[in-house]
């Protein structure tokens, strides 16, 4: 059994192994950033916790993170519900995010994926189609990045083989990138 301490002491050791991966997270803005000035969306998607954080972060870019702006174009495909049911109904669970990418993406577009294995058999399906149809596949995963990080055009792989410190990491990075592009985008100078 492990101790509140002891669980503190591995979020903050999470929490500062993300400083290494501070080039690909600008590099994630700029290509995020490029996406939405050239007319593209953001497309996020996940499995369980990662697919409440995609609603959240999609949300974030819709909505609003700190300043009152524009809306910006963001969709998660882990909260169309009658699109899940029916394609898994249908099709099956492995496909549930592929044919929604197959219907809704479009080469400007970006899917941000978020898995916490890198191993979720319909994440990696709907990489493969993004992949296909010319999107930029930009994800996360801990574990290792797992067949994720093989397979995306880049991966911010999470140094940590426990899922809550993964998604809780995962989270942090998104909304540092979700302030960053607010000041880009919309800060007056």
């Amino acid at each position: 059994m492990t101790s509140f301490k002891e669980e503190c002491s591995e979020y903050i050791k999470t929490g500062q192994s993300l400083s290494k991966q501070e080039d690909k997270v600008n590099f994630y803005i700029e290509n995020i950033k490029e996406c939405i000035c050239n007319g593209g969306k953001i497309i996020l998607c996940g499995n369980g916790g990662s697919a409440a954080d995609s609603i959240h972060i999609a949300g974030e870019f819709v909505g609003r993170f700190k300043k009152d702006r524009k809306s910006l174009p963001a969709i998660s495909l882990s909260a169309e519900v009658s699109s899940l049911t029916s394609i898994g109904n249908d099709y099956g669970f492995e496909y549930i995010f592929s044919r929604q990418v197959e219907g809704l993406g479009k080469r400007n577009d970006i899917l941000i994926s978020l898995s916490t294995s890198g191993m979720s058999v319909n994440i990696l399906k709907a990489v493969e189609i993004a992949n296909k149809k010319g999107l930029k596949t930009l994800s996360f995963s801990g574990k290792g990045g797992g067949c994720l990080a093989n397979i995306s055009n880049d991966c911010i792989v999470i140094e940590s083989e426990t899922t809550a410190r993964i998604q809780e990491a995962q989270k942090f990075i998104l909304h540092y990138i979700c302030n960053k592009l607010e000041e880009l985008l919309f800060d007056q100078n």
